[in-house]
């Protein structure tokens, strides 16, 4: 009788590992191998970086970006240069 219980909890464990394994993928890194995309990371390239902010102004996280540390440290320093020559506003005006 205890052998029946332990099968069915290890189907049970199964499926939970094939369930989150499909759920999602890894997150590729836009810039990474692709030199014309890392010169689009510029200060002056407001709508290129208004790409990585939320509705309220700040920056997005890498872990839903998708970018790697190195051009998401990069990407925060142009943002932060643009919003310093008011390229891009500090926070979203309210209504």
């Amino acid at each position: 009788m205890t052998k029946k219980i332990k099968l069915k909890i290890s189907a049970r464990l199964v499926k939970k590992r094939t369930r989150r394994a499909s759920a999602g993928g890894a997150k590729q890194c836009r810039f990474c191998g692709t030199p014309e995309q890392v010169s689009a990371i510029d200060y002056k390239n407001a709508g290129f970086l208004r790409a990585f902010l939320t509705e309220r102004g700040k920056i997005l996280p890498s872990r839903i970006s998708g970018n790697c540390s190195l051009h998401q440290r990069s990407l925060s320093r142009e943002v932060r240069k643009s919003r310093t020559m008011a390229l891009l506003p500090y926070i979203a005006q309210y209504n």
